[in-house]
């Protein structure tokens, strides 16, 4: 490496970069120091100023190359975002209509959640019957190369855009993953990700399961529909599972109005930032559908933001039980402002907080019963295979009989559980969606002992 010590010449460039910074800078500085130290909070950020119109000067007059200053302004700026937390960041217009488009739940590459803890991009959750889903990808999952290239100082835009493209295109990810010794390469095939929002179907007669894969425009919806289905094919609807695992959050208006489906009244969040503006509160309101039923939501690791605070209002609330693993930690509010060239600002602006008070933020929720996932459907056939005996049912020419108040709607319900074949086979060897099958069972047993 070559250095040498230079002379720094005065350009009319930065003059005119001076110039420019000094104007808008004086515009904002009356608003901003009124009824404070003025003396001192200009001259510090004069001098800061002064530095990087000097840095910039010097890249402008020798650098190898030639570079356009509004590349250096936005690479400034991308890492005064980048500084500050994983989160905050500068969209340029494309990167900005992209997200635009991703929150209307279709949209070109891997179908993955990410995020930047402790400096490493760290999957969040992959999307469900996405590529990185496919390919096994996992929640915590540390992206340490794209392509080749270290992620090391990528921010998260920069990885967001790597990872997207056209269909049919490929792009090869290095994962680190907790347990496996060394770091591995996983090609996928990017395709168009048509996210649907919400699944359900009944798992048993009276009882339903619904899906929210993500927070999008149309959820709180989607929600709606799917339950007038399941209480019209199952009456009554005796308890819901909604499942929000590795569900990476969305749209903060659509986790309000989804747990406002199930609250009648109080709060159901609140933020609050550095400015009265950015502390709301979020209350609930009267349904004029009611869902008496007990739920019981599942969530894990990959369960983030706006599911988070759909599980936190619900616990809250001891509107619903939650079951699985302690969740993600993601609790802070970005705001999006658009400028006026077509870019954007996404800037974290408030943190946001349960009912009772509780910070989300880097804690999580905590399940009111902790169930491990695990996959036992291997060994339950084979303790079905070495425990089998023969029974009544088993033997040739077995008499069938009706039982005493079997209805004609009864044996519809049974007929409609199988509607979704390949989703309730997979379910059935979840072993947490039958841990709350189970407890919802066990609810409306005992529910019927004590004649509530």
């Amino acid at each position: 490496m070559f250095l040498r010590k230079a002379s720094l010449k005065r350009t009319p460039f930065y003059a005119f970069v001076s110039g420019v910074i000094f104007l808008v800078f004086m515009a904002s500085l009356i608003g901003y120091c009124a009824g404070r130290d003025q003396r001192s909070s200009e001259d510090d950020i004069f001098s800061q100023l002064k530095l990087f119109t000097d840095v910039m000067d010097l890249v402008q007059e020798q650098y190898v190359e030639e570079v356009e200053p509004s590349r250096l302004i936005q690479g400034a700026i991308k890492g005064m975002l980048q500084e500050l937390d994983p989160h905050s960041a500068f969209m340029t217009p494309d990167e900005y209509r992209e997200l635009q488009v991703e929150t209307t739940g279709e949209f070109g590459g891997i179908g993955i959640e990410i995020t930047i803890r402790d400096g490493i991009l760290t999957v969040v959750a992959p999307l469900e019957g996405t590529p990185a889903d496919k390919a096994g990808i996992q929640p915590n999952d540390q992206i340490i190369r794209i392509d080749g290239e270290p992620t090391k100082d990528m921010s998260l835009m920069e990885a967001v855009k790597r990872l997207r493209g056209k269909e049919g295109t490929k792009v090869t990810i290095t994962i680190l993953r907790e347990g496996v010794a060394r770091p591995f390469d996983v090609e996928l095939v990017r395709d168009i990700i048509r996210v649907r929002s919400i699944k359900y179907v009944t798992l048993e007669p009276g009882f339903g399961y619904v899906r929210i894969t993500s927070f999008q425009s149309d959820t709180s919806s989607e929600l709606e529909k799917a339950l007038e289905k399941l209480e019209e094919e199952n009456k009554p609807l005796k308890g819901l599972i909604l499942d929000l695992r590795n569900n990476p959050g969305g749209l903060l208006d659509q986790a309000v109005r989804v747990s406002d489906e199930f609250l009648d009244e109080g709060l159901i969040v609140y933020t609050k930032g550095r400015h009265s503006q950015q502390t709301m509160r979020f209350e609930a309101h009267k349904n004029g559908r009611p869902h008496k039923y007990p739920i019981v939501v599942l969530v894990n690791g990959g369960s983030a933001s706006a599911s988070e605070i759909v599980a936190g209002a619900l616990q809250d609330h001891k509107r619903a039980i939650i079951v699985g693993e302690p969740t993600f930690g993601k609790g802070s509010v970005q705001t999006v402002i658009p400028l006026k060239d077509g870019s954007a600002v996404r800037l974290t602006t408030a943190l946001y907080y349960t009912p009772k008070g509780r910070l989300i933020q880097a804690k999580g929720i905590e399940p009111d019963i902790l169930v491990r996932r695990e996959f036992r459907r291997a060994q339950a056939e084979k303790s079905e295979r070495e425990g089998f005996s023969i029974r009544e049912k088993d033997l040739p020419g077995h008499m069938e009989i009706q039982e005493d108040g079997d209805t004609e709607q009864d044996r519809n319900a049974r007929r409609k559980v199988g509607g979704d074949s390949r989703m309730l086979e997979a379910l059935q060897g979840d072993n947490q969606v039958q841990r709350a099958l189970d407890l919802l069972k066990g609810i409306s047993i005992l529910a019927k002992t004590l004649n509530y």
